[in-house]
């Protein structure tokens, strides 16, 4: 029988697609209410990997990547993908979102996002939020699963989490669990 052991605790990152930049601006000022500090951020990048989006969002929409100070226990992602949506649906008009936000986190194995969507290689976490691994770690890079999403296998976008990664290793990235994240109750 294998021992139990508490995981560490992890990153918390953030994607957020946009058309206009002040309603982005606005979801990231709501966004850090419960995810702390913008450490690391990548260049915005025009979101041409899919049309999904823009039947309710327009089209020209651009992408950026953040990466949080705060180190959260990874449960916490249900906390924060639930009040993500609630971002969205405060900032939406007519029924349509302005901005979609995609959180995450990352540890030193894997980068992880939240959805509210099962499928075969989904693992659900609680409360219709499912967790889903989007690159894992080994042999010194991050690689691609076969779902992927093509915006996450571009090299700008590996090369951004392999940052966050070596942030994340050299600022407490083995601090133990559990922690006092009191601003995500």
């Amino acid at each position: 029988m294998g021992a139990i052991r508490m995981p560490a605790l992890v990153c918390p990152i953030l994607a957020l697609t946009y058309q206009q930049r002040e309603q982005a601006d606005q979801a990231l000022e709501r966004f850090r209410e419960k995810a702390g500090e913008v450490i690391l951020s990548s260049e915005p990048f025009a979101f041409t990997h899919t049309q999904y989006y823009e039947p309710e969002m327009g089209s020209a929409l651009t992408k950026i990547f953040y990466a949080f100070a705060d180190r959260i226990d990874p449960t916490d992602l249900i906390g924060l993908k639930l009040y993500s949506n609630q971002i969205e649906g405060h900032l939406s008009l007519h029924g349509r979102r302005r901005v979609n936000l995609d959180p995450g986190y990352l540890e030193a194995a894997k980068l992880i996002l939240a959805t509210t969507k099962n499928f075969s290689h989904r693992i659900y976490l609680g409360q219709g939020i499912y967790g889903d691994v989007q690159l894992y770690w080994r042999d010194g890079r991050f690689h691609c699963n076969p779902w992927t999403y093509p915006d996450y296998q571009d090299a700008a976008t590996l090369a951004f989490f392999t940052r966050v990664r070596e942030n994340y290793l050299t600022n407490n990235g083995d601090t133990p669990w559990p922690s006092p994240i009191s601003h995500l109750a």
